[in-house]
């Protein structure tokens, strides 16, 4: 699955980057140059953040519903034959 973003968030972001670059690296790039390597960090990087945020929802989701499935158990009332 490839990873796409909207135009304006695409075009920020590479402004970003053109800025980052320029001012930790004293590296200048052009706009299609800073979309290219933005494109280039997606595609390498950005699965791996994409399956961590998935691992940490699904951490969170199951340690939820362990809560949840603790507070139904609480809610228990003995019953009498």
């Amino acid at each position: 699955m490839r990873i796409e973003l909207d135009k304006p968030t695409r075009e920020a972001l590479a402004r970003t980057l053109t800025r980052y670059l320029k001012s930790e690296l004293d590296v200048e790039l052009g706009g299609m140059d800073a979309t290219l390597l933005l494109d280039f960090l997606a595609q390498t990087l950005g699965p791996h953040y994409y399956n961590q945020a998935l691992y940490d929802a699904r951490a969170l989701l199951s340690a939820k519903m362990e809560a949840l499935t603790d507070g139904l158990c609480e809610l228990e009332r003995s019953a009498k034959l």
